[in-house]
């Protein structure tokens, strides 16, 4: 008898621990998957992020008819301009960045996010090299320069947006965005000339337009004074 209540205890001990130590287990991993959400959600978000924070900013923006491409985690040109039109509507500053007051006007929850800020260095120079492998694809490498020069020109003056991003995306502004060819994979060189252009290398003088005069259709672009003339672009104000 007294074996037998022996042989009952340790089952019913092994069970206990068992169940125990499962229970230890799913509370672990839920905790872990709860901070790592928390942890995720609480960072801005701006091109190039990935990840499932960017994926649940991407369902609401798609739920409510701003995001027209697909929700796959990936904070591209679909997103960049989901979020542009979402800020725009909702009174805020239309930087691109989903920060403290974007991540509530679209109702998620954050414990905790940095201050606004812009894209990183690495990031703006490689957004730069796209427009410059868009736009001067095959022009003098100073000339490469100068159209990025345009471009951070535009972002110190008053009258357009305040980043790189902002600048490249704005509706109509480049030919290279509009034809899809800022999706293409920059070269070496266009990297080069955004790391120039980003150091402070303007051989346009400030000047915040370019076009060239063989192509060019628009009736205004030519009440632009001509500062320079490099390669095949004329560059003014």
């Amino acid at each position: 008898m007294k074996k037998k209540l022996l042989v009952f205890s340790l089952v019913v001990l092994t069970i206990l621990s068992a169940t125990l130590v499962y229970t230890y287990r799913q509370t672990t991993i839920d905790t872990s998957k709860i901070h790592l959400a928390r942890a995720m959600s609480s960072r801005n978000l701006y091109w190039g992020a990935r990840g499932n924070d960017v994926k649940e900013v991407q369902t609401k923006l798609k739920r409510w008819g701003y995001l027209k491409g697909s929700v796959d985690s990936i904070y591209g040109e679909n997103t960049y301009r989901a979020i542009i039109n979402f800020q725009n509507k909702n009174g805020l500053v239309a930087d691109g960045i989903v920060g403290p007051r974007t991540y509530a006007a679209l109702g998620i929850n954050v414990t905790k996010a940095e201050p606004s800020k812009s894209v990183n260095n690495n990031d703006n120079i490689y957004m730069l090299a796209r427009a410059i492998h868009g736009e001067a694809r095959g022009e003098v490498y100073i000339g490469k320069v100068a159209v990025a020069a345009v471009i951070l020109n535009r972002v110190e003056h008053p009258s357009f947006p305040n980043s790189i991003a902002s600048v490249i995306y704005q509706p109509g502004a480049f030919t290279a965005v509009s034809d899809g060819q800022i999706n293409l994979s920059p070269d070496q060189e266009s990297l080069k000339a955004a790391k120039d252009a980003m150091n402070g290398w303007d051989p346009t003088y400030g000047c915040r337009y370019y076009w060239n005069p063989a192509t060019a259709t628009s009736k205004w672009i030519w009440s632009r004074e001509v500062i320079v003339k490099i390669g095949k672009h004329w560059f003014g104000n």
